[in-house]
């Protein structure tokens, strides 16, 4: 009967007018954690897939490893401003719930279009969001950085890697030229007198700049209190790892070079680079510590908040009702997700047409080249050599019926060549645009070459009867047609052609090719969706 009359004297003090007292206060605290932990479990319940996709990665890759580190991280900055928190009430907030909503059908979107970065960001997005529905503005305020550093958890960045790598052979071939040492490139491939070198994704300096740049923002938060500082503390931990990234590889150029090809290979090649960013980034620390601000309240460090009492009691009726509608809506974007999956596509069975011949050229037995396009499990294709005269063209055709893990149309594991395959190299990637049907459209023009043979290839993707070579809008097209139960379809064209000298030597040869036989290959590709 005791504990009775206290749990009743409890909630009497949760929803009373009066001011809390210091232990209603502590208590109302530990039940507003306790409903803010639920819910967040409630979350990683519901979203472990995407969870599990992102830990996966950090367990693979050395450029996210870090990702282990961010939860720990945030959750000590938090830590360490408990006793600001403590002196704020909890106030639940139901206009995030908007945007709780926002954010969980663009985790719907993505996971449509197999986007799982952009699904790994809305999940991320989700927890400040909750903690803003549920304890109320000024908290997620106190708390925005710790809450927001956990976006570094996600494993974004490969996207820059070709920029990073072009990046990188022009300041290796630039200085090296400086250096009055002469150098022969072809792409991301250069040649000085004492051997051949390559950038590859290793070289790119992305797995720098990623560590920069996290360490550059905890740093940031943790010296200045000022906004001007931090800001421009977070662009040098940008650009000075990408331009130290260059100077790392021309010293490392440079210092096989003077071996004799010796030294800087192998091993130590990575040893030196990992060795020069700690170097950089000790440069960096040095020269940001100039104007620190030590003489204020700065960083993570607590604040001298004297106890006080709440002005209000804390509404905790409120809170769990805030609860509820955020556990609902968190919830309903996998759920509807898991309906639409609930619908198998056969894929069995696909068989793709070759092109009938037309416009005077015809099939061969023997194929062009032995390079193939390297795209991850089509539902069907196929490669096809023809010739007209002394011209000669390779197609690839691959149909996806319906795109799902491990076979995707759009991703950046399907690629023309990869960077170590042990006959072709790709020296060189742009836009071109063509007629195509009597229309213009941009294609991707990609340059390849063997030691014994040169090819120019054009490619672009096909998403409900839709041309383009943007992957954004072919991803938007993709999760349009799945959101309403389609089937999310879509095929890979691919046309190639030899030349000796110059890649604009085959262009007439497959724009001729085009006028002639793109009816055939779209004929092909309607035949395979129809089956």
């Amino acid at each position: 009967m005791e504990n009775w009359n206290n749990t009743m004297k409890f909630e009497s003090e949760l929803i009373t007018s009066a001011p809390l007292n210091p232990a209603a206060q502590c208590r109302a605290w530990l039940l507003a954690a306790v409903v803010t932990t639920f819910v967040m479990l409630w979350l990683f319940v519901w979203y472990k897939e995407t969870v599990f996709s992102a830990v996966a990665i950090w367990m693979r890759s050395e450029t996210f490893a870090h990702g282990f580190l961010i939860f720990p991280i945030s959750a000590y900055l938090i830590w360490t401003r408990r006793r600001s928190v403590l002196a704020l009430r909890p106030e639940p907030s139901y206009w995030p719930l908007l945007l709780l909503g926002v954010t969980g059908f663009v985790w719907l979107l993505a996971g449509l279009a197999d986007v799982k970065v952009v699904q790994q960001y809305s999940l991320v997005l989700m927890i400040p969001l909750l903690v803003w529905t549920l304890l109320g503005s000024k908290i997620v305020w106190e708390l925005a950085f710790p809450l927001l550093f956990l976006l570094f958890a996600v494993p974004f960045g490969e996207i820059f890697l070709p920029s990073l790598m072009v990046f990188t052979a022009d300041f290796t071939v630039a200085a090296l030229q400086l250096t009055g040492i002469p150098v022969y490139r072809e792409g991301l491939f250069f040649t000085i007198p004492s051997g051949q070198w390559s950038v590859v994704e290793g070289c790119s300096g992305l797995r720098y700049l990623i560590a920069s740049l996290t360490l550059g923002c905890l740093y940031a938060y943790l010296t200045y209190r000022t906004v001007w500082r931090r800001l421009l503390f977070v662009l040098l931990s940008i650009v000075v790892p990408i331009f130290a990234n260059g100077l790392r590889a021309y010293m490392i150029v440079m210092i096989a070079h003077l071996s004799d090809m010796k030294l800087a290979l192998g091993v130590d090649h990575y040893l030196y680079g990992w060795v020069f960013f700690g170097l950089v980034m000790l440069l960096l620390f040095w020269i940001g510590s100039f104007w620190r601000e030590d003489d204020k309240e700065i960083g993570t460090l607590e604040r001298s908040v004297p106890p006080r009492k709440f002005d209000k009691p804390v509404p905790l009726r409120g809170m769990v009702i805030a609860a509820v509608f955020a556990m609902a809506i968190s919830a309903l974007w996998p759920g509807y997700a898991a309906h639409l999956e609930d619908k198998p596509i056969s894929t069995a069975g696909l068989d793709m047409p070759v092109p009938a011949p037309a416009g005077g050229w015809q099939a061969q037995s023997a194929p062009l080249s032995g390079w193939r396009p390297e795209y991850a499990h089509p539902d069907a294709s196929i490669m096809q050599t023809y010739r007209k005269g002394d011209q000669t063209v390779s197609v690839y055709l691959g149909y996806y019926r319906t795109q799902r893990q491990g076979a995707e149309l759009i991703t950046s594991t399907n690629v023309m060549v990869h960077q170590k395959h042990p006959v072709w190299s790709k020296v060189g990637e742009g836009y071109r645009t063509i007629v195509l049907a009597g229309r213009q459209e941009r294609v991707v023009q990609t340059k390849l070459r063997s030691p014994a043979q040169r090819l120019l290839v054009w490619n672009w993707n096909r998403i409900q009867e839709q041309d383009t070579v943007n992957p954004y809008l072919a991803k938007l097209l993709l999760a349009k047609t799945r959101l309403f139960g389609g089937r999310g379809e879509g095929a890979a064209i691919i046309i190639a052609a030899p030349y000796d000298e110059q890649p604009e030597e085959a262009v007439p040869v497959l724009q001729a090719f085009l006028n002639d036989m793109l009816s055939s290959m779209e004929a092909s590709l309607k035949d395979v969706s129809h089956q």
